[in-house]
């Protein structure tokens, strides 16, 4: 399975979520309101979830083995980075976006 498309959906600068993403494998499956979480040493990413009947939060979908879930993480916080990189660059030079 392959990564297709990552979408910057939101930036949020208040607290620590700092984005929502959306994820697309192989041009087939879309994965929506996957979260860019400030933790306390280093970002990290958090799948979509759900509360259940005893107020427990569950994932929705998650990568199912370690390697696959950095793998994952890694894509998703280095597309974050790029578009924060790009929409500094806007700001400097607006007149060239």
């Amino acid at each position: 399975m392959e990564i297709t498309d990552i979408k910057i959906r939101k930036v949020i600068t208040e607290g620590r979520l700092r984005a929502i993403v959306s994820l697309t494998f192989d041009d087939m499956l879309a994965v929506h309101d996957i979260k860019i979480v400030q933790g306390d040493e280093r970002l990290f990413v958090a799948m979509p979830s759900r509360k259940d009947d005893n107020g427990v939060f569950r994932d929705i979908i998650h990568p199912i083995s370690q390697s696959a879930r950095a793998f994952i993480e890694n894509e998703i916080i280095d597309a974050y980075e790029k578009h924060l990189a790009m929409l500094e660059l806007e700001e400097e030079n607006p007149s060239e976006f």
